[in-house]
């Protein structure tokens, strides 16, 4: 299934669109942008279609165009939805390289400490904690804040 409309000041994640099709045949023919991904083989616009129509329909993946600027840069998803156990796995691709971006800045709860292992490991370093932060069941929540530069980032890629 396609996921809803999220929108931040920078990003919008989005269902995906038949006319996103013609991106990924792009992104995938890059071996620079599959050289981490399971797939690193290019696709037909044929097989892409179909991907978007299977990921659409699916019960078990919930699947997202990730835009900046009001263009398709990516794509990011949760995969192999197991309701029963309530597991799944993220993936994400990104594959305009021209971003070039420096440095990346996140936010996550900091009860929610496996997103924050998961970001560590990909190079992002804590940078502080906004205290109080959000209200929610009944008390005030921290966030824990990380960044990562590239330079970091492309240390845990080797």
């Amino acid at each position: 299934m396609f996921g809803p409309v999220l929108r931040d000041n920078k990003v919008t994640l989005r269902p995906g669109r038949e006319d996103d099709a013609q991106h990924f045949v792009r992104w995938f023919a890059d071996m620079e942008v599959t050289r981490y991904l399971a797939r690193r083989m290019a696709i037909t616009l044929e097989q892409e279609l179909e991907f978007l129509k299977k990921v659409g329909e699916s019960k078990d993946h919930v699947w997202w165009v990730i835009e900046a600027e009001g263009r398709p840069i990516g794509a990011t998803g949760i995969h192999d939805i197991n309701w029963l156990d309530a597991n799944g796995m993220t993936g994400i691709v990104i594959g305009e390289k021209e971003l070039n971006l420096h440095k990346l800045m996140t936010e996550v709860d900091t009860e929610n400490e496996a997103s924050r292992k998961a970001l560590e490991r990909n190079g992002y370093r804590a940078v502080g904690i906004r205290r109080d932060q959000n209200f929610r069941e009944g008390k005030w929540k921290d966030r824990w804040l990380g960044e990562v530069l590239r330079s970091d980032w492309e240390k845990t890629q080797a």
